[in-house]
């Protein structure tokens, strides 16, 4: 497959304990599968930096948090094997913040679409802006939320993962996640986000990393088998990616944008 990076990027910075990791994309910080690899490595990295004691994972610009997968990766997927490569770059996201010994904090200053709803919800508390809507739009091209669905539901419950999931074409309001538990807290603007990130990444860095590392062990019990779950998952989407439906539901999407 073509390298389609196109100018994203992923870049971390540790400073006083705090480890932030910025991630961007010029088509609303969408994410090709370089960029999931190298998402996956840089929260692994700070996970195992002893200077860092919290991690913030935020994405640049405004607008959107994250729009998901990259389409235009989408559409170059030839096999089974390159569709589940793709997906698995997701799985690798979500089991690196699982997997991480310091809390993750999600920075969430706009939008969030399939993939970058599973993110949201992976990490450990989610602050977000009165205008971050979400939406699980994977049916609606012919996939299904498979790969950040244990995320999702296990953040938001079976309910409304389902709900979500089925109505595949409608924005969820910030308030909606904010009642089923997907984002903890709501700011209405991003300099209110921003200090309030700041507050909640400095009070975690002068706490008990011991603590804080035995807390994220109890708090993700019962995913010891993500591992393989999530591969399993992006078998599934690999498979159904390569669908006629799935290649014409993406075109016709991309020719509106």
């Amino acid at each position: 497959m073509t390298d389609i990076n196109q100018n994203g990027y992923v870049k971390s910075e540790v400073q006083n304990g705090i480890s932030t990791i910025e991630f961007f994309h010029p088509q609303s910080n969408s994410l090709p599968g370089k960029t999931l690899n190298e998402l996956a490595n840089a929260i692994t990295d700070a996970g195992n930096h002893t200077e860092t004691k919290v991690i913030v994972l935020k994405s640049a610009g405004e607008k959107a948090f994250c729009a998901g997968a990259s389409f235009d990766e989408l559409t170059q997927i030839k096999n089974e094997t390159e569709g589940l490569n793709f997906f698995s770059g997701f799985a690798k996201v979500i089991n690196a913040i699982r997997l991480c010994p310091k809390f993750v904090i999600g920075r969430i200053q706009g939008k969030c679409v399939g993939g970058g709803v599973g993110i949201a919800a992976a990490v450990d508390y989610a602050l977000a802006t009165e205008t971050a809507e979400v939406k699980l739009s994977e049916l609606a091209v012919g996939i299904g939320p498979f790969v950040v669905g244990p995320a999702v539901e296990r953040k938001i419950g079976a309910a409304a993962f389902s709900s979500l999931a089925i109505d595949a074409a409608c924005w969820r309001s910030a308030q909606w996640a904010k009642e089923n538990g997907l984002f903890a807290e709501l700011h209405n603007n991003s300099s209110n986000l921003d200090a309030a990130v700041m507050r909640l990444a400095s009070v975690l860095s002068q706490s008990s990393p011991q603590a804080m590392a035995e807390m994220k062990k109890v708090f993700w019990e019962g995913a010891a088998h993500w591992n393989e779950l999530l591969v399993e998952r992006a078998k599934i989407s690999g498979r159904l990616v390569l669908s006629d439906f799935t290649k014409t539901a993406i075109e016709k999407f991309k020719s509106k944008k």
